[in-house]
């Protein structure tokens, strides 16, 4: 992302973190604990809902501009370390963390079979990933717009798909799929409300 887009990133957000996206991210974060990686932590607005059950949290950011950001945010945490890394070669031992957490992530990475198959490596036995992403709509006629408008969104958003079906994809990497939710995201573009958000362990 450029400089100027990460700088805006926060802002342009805003009407939607308060409208759902904050409560969203309290809710699949409240029971965190152990070791956690958060892949592509972006400017680091997870961090405010993060409870103080956990050890360690890494957070995984390769963007330098959004990183920059991040590691302002937290910067004096206890227990949190910022790593330069993509989410696709994790500089973490195997089986070395209890939790990922994947939160609007997944829509714009190239491969996000290998950043599945990266997250359940990394991930205990039994280990959980939770996530919160936009995702293609369930609605036909949304779906066809959706289509249409994402080669241009791509190129105007950092790479972000709108006709992913990442549950379907977090299955397929090996996980099992609990509490799955989906919901509009209010006041965002319509072409990006529908999301999924919930847990899946690692079978």
């Amino acid at each position: 992302m450029s400089w100027f887009g990460a700088c805006i990133y926060d802002r342009v957000m805003s009407a939607t973190e308060d409208a759902c996206l904050a409560a969203w991210r309290r809710e699949i974060l409240a029971g965190v604990c152990g070791t956690v990686c958060e892949i592509g932590a972006g400017t680091g607005v997870n961090l405010a809902h993060y409870p103080k059950g956990y050890d360690r949290l890494l957070l995984t950011e390769p963007d330098r501009h959004m990183r920059k950001k991040l590691e302002q945010r937290a910067d004096g945490r206890a227990h949190v370390e910022v790593i330069d890394a993509g989410a696709t070669r994790l500089p973490i031992d195997s089986g070395a963390v209890d939790t990922v957490v994947s939160t609007l992530v997944l829509c714009s990475v190239e491969d996000p079979g290998a950043v599945l198959s990266e997250a359940r490596r990394v991930l205990r036995p039994g280990g959980q990933l939770l996530f919160l992403e936009h995702v293609a709509s369930d609605d036909a006629d949304r779906l066809r717009w959706q289509r249409r408008i994402e080669p241009i969104w791509k190129r105007l958003a950092g790479n972000c798909h709108l006709t992913r079906r990442t549950e379907e994809l977090i299955e397929s990497a090996g996980f099992s799929v609990h509490e799955v939710q989906r919901e509009s995201m209010r006041k965002a573009f319509p072409f990006v409300r529908p999301t999924v958000r919930g847990s899946a362990i690692k079978s």
